[in-house]
């Protein structure tokens, strides 16, 4: 059965308020790109160039960001058919489990984020096929930075990050790094919360990993919608 997230601490309450704040952002500037894409398409035959790309890259931070808030609400959808044919005491040994794979899972993803994000960003890879052992050495000719994105603008705000970046060259689109950041961010976050739940399954806290029954209570739900005359 799912519950709802109540944070124990003002800082808890602070990070959830930001990060649902996050979440809504993100989906108020996709709604609000392609509604006015589609204004401008049929009320003007024109549109953003840029939209559809701005938009992809939106839902990119909008799904890899809410992967980690789901597992912090409970909120991913799993089936538990199997484990709950055994006693509570097995059920906990396989949530253990679980949660640890999924921590083991989530650390080779921020790894390989990490790896993949350092080439847009003049920063080294780590070094070590499945533990991070250091980091290589960085060579000029790994600097990545000045690969853009295809169609999305360069904002003027931040025409500061090109001495740091691109060797004072101008811009012309977005830097390939800022909205490939969301990898290392969103599987850094990932790992953290599945460490969250690996903790509160360890000490009692909770039995599972992911939304239960949820089936089952739809349909309870609209029972008596069948028996309406």
């Amino acid at each position: 059965m799912s519950t709802k997230y109540e944070p124990k601490s003002a800082v808890g309450r602070f990070i959830n308020s930001l990060e649902e704040t996050i979440i809504a952002i993100l989906l108020g500037l996709m709604t609000l790109v392609t509604f006015i894409n589609v204004v401008l398409r049929y009320g003007f035959n024109d549109s953003l160039t840029w939209g559809l790309e701005a938009t992809t890259f939106l839902f990119a931070w909008l799904v890899l960001f809410g992967i980690s808030y789901s597992v912090k609400v409970t909120a991913h959808l799993g089936v538990d058919a199997l484990t709950n044919l055994f006693s509570a005491n097995v059920r906990r040994v396989l949530a253990i489990i679980a949660a640890a794979i999924c921590v083991g899972y989530a650390f080779l993803l921020t790894k390989g984020a990490w790896d993949y994000w350092a080439n847009f960003a003049n920063l080294p890879q780590t070094e070590g096929r499945w533990f991070p052992t250091g980091f290589e050495e960085m060579k000029r000719t790994s600097y990545r930075a000045w690969y853009e994105v295809l169609e999305v603008p360069m904002p003027e705000f931040l025409r500061w990050i090109e001495p740091l970046m691109n060797e004072g060259e101008t811009y012309e689109k977005l830097p390939r790094f800022i909205p490939y950041a969301i990898l290392p961010i969103g599987m850094a976050l990932l790992l953290f919360r599945f460490i969250e739940a690996f903790i509160a399954v360890m000490r009692g806290d909770t039995d599972s990993l992911i939304v239960s029954h949820e089936a089952e209570d739809a349909v309870d739900d609209v029972r008596h919608m069948n028996y309406e005359e």
